[in-house]
């Protein structure tokens, strides 16, 4: 209740309006019911007995009021669904973008311990939870006004029968509260298991390439089934619970009514009560039936709301930040000198599901408890130093720290210990936009978006709102597409800058999709620019031709690639070479190839593969002969 209390204190003006139009339409209803008892006693009773003088203008009288007050109450109805939709809907939309916007400001290091589908059922089916009783919470707030002016209404009449009538009203409120406790936790749990089902799903979608290439489809199948069965389980549960309940409290009004009938009939023969009252009590009564269900219906959606809103606050009061300083960079522009001292780095423990966290929502899964000790540092102790405007190749084994080195330079994450320095400037104390402004990462998992190219390489700097000296145009975005070597076939696109390349860039290859993330990344003349292992999808020869496009650029940009190739590798002015987290060797290509036989044997596999293919095609080919 507290949830909904604060819905309507953020949207007082529409949920004002809700309840006002319930308002109406409790005290529309009630009128009316006291309408038909006067009615019944003034009008039909005389005109059937005989007993009165009813003219044709009474009759008129009485169904012109009681047309009256249904017209009120009609409206009462529409502006209650229209205004209490406006309320639900608007909070849903408002809470969707609060959860947007925070998504994007919490560091990436806390993304990657929340899995991306619990992530979206947040945004989606939690929000609607949480706000779903918004819809019937001014229904039942009417319903209020009903009851109190029904129950006047009903004890002037009679308060013998008013008593034996409104008795089904604690009835239902015990039923109902009853009902709330036993659906709590089953709700709950579905509430749960929609978010482990989307998580799922999510993963399956994209892991697709993995799921096709492999065979595996029957597998993913059968695990997102596994989790749609369990959904499915705490659904039939709840509805069991439901279908025991609910006919036991639509039941409820009508025998109410049964024992004011019985009672009123036996009383109307001793002249205790007049017929018309009677007839008032059992039809307001009867009309009570249907609207006090929605205590019900707030009630039963009250545990998704706890659920719900459990998850939606857990992200919007989450305290992981991304703290920014107020420093700046020297407005003189040229590359940055970079270095790190004692950079240390551990991955995020996986998050718990916050309604794991809560022992009276009872649902917890083994598997969504977090281990109990850190995984091991992906990079410990490594201190560089990389001059201004030279070219460092950092190469190393699989799972060596190369990529995570490559996030910590342009602060995607912060180091768990040391510093990373750009222009004798620790990244933690520049500003908001600083770093992003100076530097450029282009991943080796690129993306794009599904969009122009244009949009793809401009991604935000050609709209009119970007200060000038920042914006960019058609001739910026030629220049980054010949110096990604991406020119040619950009140029071969039916609508070249407007040619829509598909989501995911589904209509080009791989490697004219890492040359649009390249072009993206050199559009903002960057003064850092690190590659991460940006061209693998290159051939040799179009990797050097665009390595070489950037060395002879005269840029002036400090780049840092993670690299594997010799003749990427070749373009370096100095390598480091990384193992297990740990600078082994630095210094020239040639001086760390002559006393670092791991790297020798890292740099010269590549060779070795392409010699023994080629052996091997030659004696295939010779065999053959």
């Amino acid at each position: 209740m507290r949830t909904m209390a604060r819905g309507a204190r953020e949207q007082p003006r529409l949920f004002g309006i809700a309840i006002a139009g319930s308002v109406v339409y409790g005290a529309g209803t009630a009128a009316s019911g006291y309408l038909v008892g006067r009615v019944t006693d003034r009008v039909i009773v005389p005109a059937v007995t005989g007993s009165g003088d009813v003219s044709t203008a009474d009759v008129w009288l009485a169904g012109s009021t009681l047309m009256a007050v249904t017209l009120v109450t009609v409206a009462g109805i529409l502006v209650r669904r229209v205004w209490a939709g406006a309320v639900a809907f608007t909070l849903q939309a408002g809470y969707r973008r609060r959860l947007a916007r925070r998504y994007l400001e919490l560091p990436l290091a806390w993304h990657h311990a929340h899995p991306a589908g619990r992530l979206l059922a947040t945004a989606g089916s939690d929000v609607e939870a949480t706000w779903q009783a918004m819809f019937v919470l001014p229904f039942a707030l009417g319903v209020v006004v009903l009851i109190a002016v029904a129950g006047v209404a009903m004890a002037a009449a009679d308060p013998v029968l008013a008593t034996v009538g409104l008795l089904v009203i604690p009835a239902l409120l015990l039923a109902n509260i009853v009902y709330q406790r036993r659906m709590s936790p089953r709700v709950t749990r579905v509430q749960q298991l929609r978010g482990e089902v989307s998580a799922t799903a999510h993963e399956s979608f994209e892991g697709a390439l993995v799921v096709k290439t492999l065979g595996l489809a029957d597998e993913e199948v059968e695990r997102f089934t596994v989790d749609a069965n369990r959904l499915r389980d705490a659904n039939v549960a709840a509805g069991r619970t439901r279908g025991a309940f609910e006919p036991v409290i639509e039941a409820l009004p009508a025998l109410g009514t049964l024992a004011v009938l019985s009672v009123g009939t036996a009383r109307a023969a001793g002249g205790a009560v007049g017929v018309g009252d009677l007839v008032q009590i059992a039809y307001l009564l009867g009309l009570l039936a249907f609207p006090v269900r929605a205590f019900g219906w707030v009630l039963s959606e009250l545990p998704r709301t706890v659920a719900g809103d459990t998850r939606v606050q857990a992200i919007l009061r989450e305290s992981a930040t991304t703290p920014w300083g107020e420093r700046s960079f020297d407005a003189t522009g040229g590359p940055v000198a970079v270095s790190t001292t004692g950079l240390g780095y551990r991955h995020p423990v996986p998050a718990t599901d916050p309604l794991d966290e809560r022992p009276e929502l009872p649902g917890q899964r083994a598997s969504a408890v977090a281990p109990q000790h850190d995984p091991a540092p992906a990079l410990a102790d490594v201190t560089l130093d990389v001059a201004a405007g030279s070219t460092v190749a950092v190469v190393g084994s699989t799972g060596s720290g190369k990529s995570t080195l490559a996030g910590l330079l342009v602060r995607l994450v912060d180091p768990t210990s040391g510093d990373v320095v750009l222009d004798g400037v620790d990244v933690r104390s520049l500003a908001d936009g600083e770093v992003a402004g100076a530097a450029a990462l282009v991943p080796q998992s690129t993306f794009v978006f599904d969009d122009t190219v244009r949009g793809n390489i401009a991604l935000g700097l050609d709209d009119a709102s970007v200060p000038a000296g920042r914006r960019v145009g058609d001739d910026d975005i030629w220049r980054a597409l010949r110096l990604a070597r991406a020119e040619d076939f950009v140029s071969a696109l039916p609508g070249g800058l407007d040619e829509l390349v598909g989501e995911r860039g589904s209509t080009l290859s791989g490697g004219q999709r890492q040359r649009l993330a390249l072009a993206r990344a050199l559009v903002r003349r960057p003064r850092l620019l690190v590659l991460d292992d940006a061209t693998s999808a290159l051939d040799p020869t179009v990797e050097r031709a665009v390595l070489d496009g950037l060395a002879e650029s005269g840029e002036g940009t400090t780049v840092v690639v993670v690299a594997y190739r010799p003749a990427t590798i070749a373009l370096a002015d100095e390598v480091v070479h990384l193992e297990r987290g740990r600078v082994v060797d630095r210094g020239p290509a040639a001086e760390v190839a002559a006393r670092d036989a791991g790297y020798r044997d890292l740099v010269t596999a590549y060779a070795r593969a392409a010699k023994d293919r080629a052996d091997g095609v030659t004696t295939n080919t010779a065999g053959m002969a």
